[in-house]
């Protein structure tokens, strides 16, 4: 009896100092770490759920930028970070597609990561210079036909969810597009407007000051259904069946982070997207919240890894 007594007396203070980690954090000041460089979606994203967080928490969130190698290396600095919920990291499409495409990264997109709540969509869009031929999806596959390999698209970088967005066309449409890569949307706006590559794959609230003052035009977003930001829109799958290509965005903590902790920052960052004022920001900046809780975004993630993974294969995508 007296051993059982002992177990039981362990087990509960273990559950109590459990719910006290919890309870207490975050006792120090919390980083967000973005895979990305400043400036863009992705900056405004965190920047105004970090606003509520701060504020939720009484702690410092201190945004911290870790660009390069398509993701790849501030996803490092988050897999290595200590395991103890005052680092977070913003993943997204990306994270799936590297795991799905690349042996040679030197982590596990699902393994070393413990997801914490996902956000929402970016809505991806296909665009097109004023001059371009075609004014929709249809007209743009006719001309691809027509004149085989003569179109080029730009897409915001190798082995990203805009590149991906314009193989997958290539195979449902069975065309052949040149594809043009760029590092970020501004350098692949300068050359459309130059008059160098006429259609583009981007994140579409980037492109619409170019859209509103007529120099580009949208011809269909990629999502599987027209947007419920931007309705007025078609989206690809309207014109070329089985057409789904969609750009998330979530939180994730080391994977080592314990559950409890966990699961009070999912409960917080949940919290935060449902203010008005963190959703009107993020629908002003073109992305449809959607959330999700850790484990609905962990199972999330594993789905999205194999899906884009097939999508890959049956592309032959290639890190080109």
């Amino acid at each position: 009896m007296g051993r059982n007594l002992r177990r039981l007396a362990g087990a509960l203070l273990l559950a109590a100092l459990a719910c006290g980690t919890a309870s207490a954090f975050p006792d120090k000041p919390v980083t967000l770490l973005v895979p990305q460089p400043p400036g863009g979606a992705n900056d405004a994203l965190v920047r105004a759920i970090a606003q509520r967080l701060q504020a939720a928490w009484g702690q410092s969130v201190v945004v911290d930028f870790r660009p390069g190698g398509g993701v790849i290396v501030g996803t490092q600095a988050l897999a290595r970070s200590p395991a103890d919920g005052h680092t977070l990291g913003l993943i997204t499409s990306g994270h799936s597609l590297n795991q799905a495409l690349r042996t040679d990264l030197p982590y596990d997109s699902v393994k070393d990561f413990a997801p914490v709540a996902r956000i929402g969509y970016y809505v991806m869009a296909l665009v097109a210079v004023p001059a371009f031929e075609a004014n929709d999806v249809k007209g743009l596959v006719a001309l691809a036909k027509q004149k085989p390999g003569s179109v080029q698209y730009a897409s915001l970088g190798i082995g990203g969810a805009t590149h991906l967005a314009g193989e997958l066309l290539k195979l449902l449409a069975q065309v052949e597009l040149q594809h043009v890569p760029y590092n970020g949307s501004a350098p692949a706006y300068r050359d459309m407007l130059g008059g160098r590559v006429p259609v583009a794959f981007v994140i579409l609230n980037s492109a619409l000051p170019h859209v509103r003052a007529g120099r580009l035009k949208v011809l269909a977003v990629t999502n599987p259904k027209r947007s419920q930001i931007y309705p007025e829109y078609p989206s690809i799958g309207e014109s070329v069946a089985g057409y789904e290509l969609t750009s998330w965005a979530g939180f994730a903590a080391p994977g080592a982070t314990p559950k409890d902790i966990v699961q009070k920052l999912s409960t917080d960052v949940l919290a935060a997207l449902q203010t008005p004022e963190v959703r009107q920001k993020l629908t002003d900046y073109g992305l449809e919240v959607a959330p999700q809780g850790a484990q609905e975004f962990d199972a999330f993630i594993r789905s999205e890894t194999l899906r884009l993974g097939a999508i890959a294969r049956d592309t032959k995508f290639k890190l080109d």
